[in-house]
């Protein structure tokens, strides 16, 4: 078969895109743009590295740092948000047993999304729209150097990702509390209760005291709890963002019609308590309550079996919840005018309960696999270890700085950069996701499909494996030799650690690109396109019943 066939048709005759569901397609459509949104924040990633080994000619200083910019927002907001939701968009209903409330929603969250993220992306590209991704007050409206035009196309962009996020939340909770016609109507009360956890507190504190279990069968399974609990912060992330974007957008209005009001109406500190504690809420709330929820499912699905210390697993999320509302000043650590009780209590104190309860879901997602032996190394297990891997990397790293001494040391070097939110992102969390990917492919392409290339699919592993950890790594280093972030060095001060780091980062664009290849050798781009069209199939399918059948099978 010749390489045009195979790209065209797929392997085996590619995906039968007619055979999917509309929440089969609508998930696989939040998956394509989210790689495809990875693959622009990861050339974005390496203009950077190589920016930081010899200043690059065919770009300036201004647009350098609009980049800088509008690089995490793709990555995060553009690739990972969108990965995330298709997941939970399909796997809400489908182990709750029940569609989805509004599919017409779910198109149009992935759709306006990715229409935020260009309007973004393209704000820096045309624009060099560059307050950074913090946009600590009064850069974003400092229009002596940047144009009301750009900060406009950020804000609106912004505006409607965060739009987006709120009609994932809202489809989310309807489909989870909304009874279909035909189905048996379950009671609010237990379904909140399951949903916080406290069913799963209540369990343990019985046994304590050798009474029976408060509720044998939880009425939401444990990967919905987390999923529930993660859009809890979900939802207060969207709101402080949300909110930043229309202060930004009433002062682009100041600047136009000159309304006469200066930006120091704005307390900075206060602004920038408020926007970390949203910020943070991706970090430290969402990303590690939504990877806590997804290593469970894989553990079980991969294991076979029910997952260790289940009511512990519960009251776990339920006091990561409660924590990650309160560690938000250890970004705010170097901040002179920050109050020092703050600094001692949210930065110091309780950011160290991440280490207990990611330590718990470590654990328990470990002895869930551990009891399950012999398994076999497959492709999901494989990146389920290295996302494991990248976390007991990145969350010890970023408690190394949330320390009054080391974060005056490490905060605003290439440490944080490096070793902490990159190896957390691209090696954690992004492995992780495709480790659900790879779980979850037959499952919406009805096992119409065959993997293309297992050997691709291992130069996948190890080159992102490797090149995240040690591009994290080499940009460490750098930091602890003194490197700062957000600034550019001319003069060759750091090659030692940049030469080897921007390898690493060319390690995962290669890894990108056999995936995808891989990914579009299997499917099809007759199928990928196919993706795209409307499905002939009632809405209210989740998976058809063939496909059902075949998996039983």
């Amino acid at each position: 078969m010749s390489i045009k066939d195979l790209i065209l048709k797929g392997y085996n005759g590619g995906l039968n895109h007619e055979g999917l569901s509309p929440l089969q397609k609508v998930t696989l459509r939040f998956v394509v743009i989210g790689l495809i949104f990875y693959g622009v924040a990861a050339i974005e990633g390496m203009i950077m590295r190589g920016y930081a080994v010899e200043p690059l000619p065919l770009i300036d200083e201004k647009h350098y740092f609009a980049i800088m910019t509008a690089h995490p927002i793709v990555g995060i907001f553009g690739s990972t948000y969108l990965l995330v939701f298709g997941a939970f968009t399909f796997l809400v209903p489908y182990l709750m047993k029940k569609p989805i409330y509004s599919i017409k929603l779910a198109n149009f969250t992935w759709f306006i999304m990715t229409i935020g993220t260009v309007l973004v992306w393209l704000s820096g590209f045309i624009y060099y729209y560059a307050p950074l991704y913090t946009i600590y007050w009064p850069l974003p409206v400092d229009f002596t150097q940047f144009s009301v035009a750009g900060a406009t196309m950020f804000v609106v962009g912004i505006a409607l990702i965060m739009i987006g996020t709120l009609a994932f939340i809202f489809n989310t909770y309807a489909t989870v509390f909304h009874t279909p016609k035909g189905m048996k109507k379950q009671p609010v009360k237990p379904l909140l209760m399951s949903a916080f956890g406290i069913d799963g507190f209540l369990n343990i504190v019985n046994r304590i005291r050798g009474k029976e279990p408060y509720v044998k069968e939880p009425p939401l399974s444990l990967p919905i709890v987390a999923i529930f609990r993660g859009t809890i912060d979900t939802f207060l992330d969207a709101l402080v963002i949300l909110s930043a974007g229309f202060l930004i957008l009433f002062y682009i209005g100041n600047e136009v019609f000159k309304w006469g009001l200066h930006y120091h109406a704005v307390d900075a500190l206060l602004y920038k308590n408020i926007f970390w504690w949203g910020l943070d809420l991706i970090a430290d709330g969402l990303v590690l309550i939504y990877v806590a929820g997804t290593w469970y499912l894989l553990a079980m699905i991969i294991s076979g079996r029910n997952l260790f210390m289940q009511n512990i697993a519960r009251a776990a999320l339920l006091l990561e919840l409660v924590v990650s509302w309160a560690v938000w000043s250890h970004h705010l650590l170097s901040d002179q005018p920050q109050p020092s009780i703050m600094k001692l209590a949210s930065g110091e104190m309780i950011t160290a309960f991440e280490l207990i309860t990611q330590g718990l879901a470590f654990f328990i997602t470990l002895t869930t696999l551990w009891l399950a032996r012999p398994l076999k190394m497959s492709n999901e297990l494989k990146f389920l270890l290295g996302g494991l891997l990248g976390f007991a990397l990145a969350v010890p790293a970023g408690i190394i700085q949330a320390d009054l001494g080391m974060n005056r040391l490490l905060h605003n070097t290439q440490w944080v950069a490096g070793a902490h939110f990159h190896v957390a992102i691209l090696v954690g969390l992004t492995m992780t996701l495709y480790s659900a990917i790879y779980v979850l492919f037959p499952i919406l392409t009805n096992n119409s499909v065959k993997l293309y290339s297992q050997r691709l699919a291992n130069w996948h592993f190890w080159l992102h494996l490797i090149g995240g950890i040690g591009m994290g790594a080499f940009m460490g280093m750098a930091g602890i030799d003194g490197m700062l972030r957000r600034h550019i060095y001319t003069e060759g001060e750091y090659l030692i650690y940049m030469i080897p780091a921007a390898i690493c980062g060319f390690m995962l664009i290669l890894a990108w690109i056999l995936f995808m290849f891989n990914i579009i050798a299997t499917i099809g781009l007759r199928g990928l396109i196919g993706i795209f069209k409307p499905s002939s199939i009632d809405k209210d399918v989740v998976v058809p019943e063939t496909a059902v059948a075949a998996q039983k099978g």
